[in-house]
């Protein structure tokens, strides 16, 4: 959110959202010209709220840090996210970055090899750099940032950015009209949920529903 302050309103927009419960997000909180909500979740998060976050995210992005302590926490957090939140490998759902990673050094070759023995691809590499301090700073993005100055990162941003893309793809290719019809359903008890079950118009929940999963998922045959 302190990001968010430094930007100029000259830079693409980006709206923030200051809250860590599902429960108090709604649509109306969501710009309409969205097309992409990132939850910036903490390192700690109880059970119950990461079963809400896995179940409706598309995509999962943990950053992990060439450490002994960060590899034995992402351990811990992997095996949660397959075991009790029944996160199914195959869906290939889940990627690691790297984060502050100092290539040529034991930890670093430590963590590849853990990375090797979780069969979870490291989709990125963010070294160690001033430069993202530096984009902070200024309320920008690396790829705001002169090519000349931040090329190397920026080509692990894209990285990020095509993988992301790609899990949208087949999230969409893979998505029947029984699996929009769900998602409907999911959608149109959230809203009932986020009032207490008090009030409202199961029709209108339905329909706002609707509109909410459309959105999502754009113009593309189910």
């Amino acid at each position: 959110m302190r990001w968010l302050e430094r930007r100029a309103e000259s830079r693409p927009r980006i709206y923030g959202i200051q809250t860590c419960d599902l429960a108090q997000l709604n649509g109306d909180q969501i710009a309409s010209e969205s097309n992409v909500v990132i939850f910036d979740l903490p390192a700690a998060i109880p059970n119950e709220r990461l079963h809400h976050y896995t179940y409706i995210a598309d995509s999962i992005l943990i950053p992990i840090m060439p450490s002994a302590i960060d590899v034995y926490s992402a351990t811990r957090f992997i095996a949660e996210l397959l075991l009790d939140q029944q996160l199914d490998r195959r869906e290939q759902k889940l990627a690691i970055v790297a984060n502050r990673v100092r290539s040529n050094t034991k930890s670093y070759r430590m963590l590849q090899r853990f990375l090797s023995s979780l069969r979870i691809p490291m989709i990125a590499e963010l070294r160690d750099s001033q430069i993202y301090v530096q984009a902070v700073a200024q309320g920008i993005g690396l790829c705001e940032m002169p090519a000349y100055i931040a090329k190397r990162d920026i080509q692990q941003i894209h990285a990020i950015q095509a993988w992301l893309h790609k899990r949208s793809a087949l999230v969409r290719e893979a998505l029947s009209e029984q699996q929009r019809q769900t998602l409907i359903s999911q959608a149109a008890y959230r809203r009932a949920e986020n009032r207490g079950f008090q009030g409202g118009d199961p029709k209108t929940d339905w329909l706002e529903a609707e509109l909410e999963v459309e959105s999502a998922f754009g113009d593309e045959p189910y």
